[in-house]
């Protein structure tokens, strides 16, 4: 079966769209438009009075109206996250007795559990083993509850057994409660002061609670105890956030800890921000019915300092890393712009709490849009007809099955022209599943893309599709509610 190249078609098919971008200068001002194209020294865009230009000298950047999840760096590496067992000499037969036959053996847990009233270092010892088997196992099989509920008991009998602290922290962390991890990775350090794994999550459980100084620190002692590429990009991003950071103002409010530097931020941005954030915290917990467990960070920019710290594309109006970062040189004030940014980039934290950190770009971006405001009936015949086309040459090659890479990968390294037609089709995707089903239905795939092998099975199991059903009714959606 040959794999069309639809993702090149709908490329090619991607010039007729328009969407307003952000022009942004040097000097501050912003220019809302369309049909943006640099050409040479000059930038040229269309706005209601007519094409117009500027040099391209003046311009900070050009923001598409939509903001970016980070790449896969070491931020993203969730297997770190995932519960883990490491079997001695003499564990085997413990592992086999804990889990056998497709499921844990709650009769021998409890034997196991008896044992350790004795006391004896061994006892505790096998009832490690035996929950840390039965945690991985459920957490493989979808059910991260039941994992964690493992983890609990198990430390009921062995309050402090390092391997079983670090596995419940980490399915903490994965869950982002990342102040109630710290409990468990401070007691596991007093038991184990020596240990690399430990320093480690240490580092990012700081870094999840904001508190850069301090995975600075754990980093640091990290990278001493034993070499680790994750651990060095970690501390070299943390690094370089706390000092920037060093001289910020910080303001909070019931969800929020906000940074900012002072003498570039008007002065009663900060406050405002933070209010609008909170409005667009009660809506966002609303829709998706899920309520971030710590306080999320938010820093106000310059745009050099932006640029600088997140070393993101040019078409990058702002960033979520796990910490909304957004440029707002020369405002004074939360416009419809900015309100309409900060919604989306909160949404992303809703849904990397929700899911754990892993989603699919297209839902995560489509979701995001969704939340600001934002939908199809601007672009809708170029983008139903791109489909169309796609499809119809994807057939007459041989049959259309779409890659879910391209849609799943995140889409940091495309090109302006190749972000623009991706936001738009992620869009149209998701308000498709709203409203030809609902709101329900994206909250039911957000909860089984964690537990799913794959996004396309998340999507089948709960919509009933593959992808390429998926676009192809999109399309049909587009031409039905947007007819021209």
């Amino acid at each position: 079966m040959r794999r069309a190249p639809w993702l090149v078609l709908l490329f090619l098919l991607a010039a007729p769209f328009t969407w307003a971008d952000t022009i942004v200068l040097k000097s501050g001002r912003r220019i809302s438009a369309t049909n943006v194209t640099v050409e040479g020294d000059t930038v040229y865009y269309d706005t209601a009075s007519g094409r117009s230009s500027v040099p391209k000298s003046d311009v900070a950047r050009i923001d598409l109206g939509d903001s970016s999840e980070p790449p896969p760096t070491a931020s993203a590496k969730l297997p770190l996250l995932a519960p883990r067992v490491d079997l001695a000499a003499g564990d085997a037969e413990v592992a086999r007795a804990a889990v056998h036959d497709g499921a844990v053996d709650d009769v021998y847990l409890a034997r196991l559990e008896d044992e350790t009233r004795t006391g004896a270092a061994t006892a505790v010892r096998r009832l490690a083993v035996g929950y840390n088997v039965a945690a991985v196992f459920e957490f493989n099989r979808g059910e991260f509850e039941h994992s964690i509920y493992l983890l609990r008991r198990a430390l009921t009998f062995a309050p402090d057994h390092p391997s079983l602290l670090l596995n419940l922290s980490r399915l903490q962390m994965r869950r982002g409660e990342y102040s109630t991890a710290l409990d468990g990775l401070e007691r596991a350090e007093r038991l184990a002061p020596n240990d690399a794994d430990t320093a480690v999550l240490l580092g990012w459980a700081y870094r999840g609670a904001n508190r850069l100084d301090r995975a600075v620190e754990e980093w640091k002692r990290a990278l001493s105890l034993r070499p680790d590429p994750v651990s060095e990009a970690m501390l070299a991003n943390a690094q370089r956030d706390l000092d920037e950071e060093r001289t910020y103002r910080a303001e909070e409010s019931g969800h929020f800890t906000l940074r900012y530097s002072g003498s570039a931020t008007a002065m009663f941005l900060p406050g405002e921000v933070l209010r609008t954030l909170e409005t667009h915290f009660r809506a966002i917990e609303s829709e998706l019915s899920y309520t971030p467990p710590d306080s999320i960070p938010v820093i106000l920019y310059t745009d050099q300092a932006f640029a600088d710290i997140t070393t993101a594309p040019s078409w990058a109006g702002a960033l979520n890393d796990g910490r909304i970062r957004v440029p707002v040189q020369g405002l004074t004030s939360v416009d419809d712009r900015l309100s309409a940014v900060l919604k989306h980039e909160l949404t992303h934290s809703f849904i990397r709490q929700k899911t754990g950190g892993p989603c699919p770009t297209w839902l995560n971006e489509g979701v995001a849009q969704w939340m600001a405001g934002k939908r199809s009936d601007k672009f809708a015949a170029s983008l139903a007809k791109a489909l169309e086309e796609a499809e119809a040459k994807a057939h007459g090659a041989g049959n259309w099955t779409v890659q879910p890479a391209a849609l799943d990968s995140p889409w940091i390294g495309l090109s302006g022209d190749q972000a623009r037609a991706f936001y738009k089709l992620s869009l149209a995707m998701v308000e498709y599943i709203i409203r030809t089903k609902s709101m329900d239905d994206i909250r039911r795939l957000l909860d089984a893309i964690p537990v799913a092998p794959s996004p396309e099975s998340a999507l089948r199991n709960t919509l009933g599709m593959d992808y390429a059903e998926l676009l192809k009714q999109t399309a049909l959606y587009l031409r039905r509610t947007y007819p021209q």
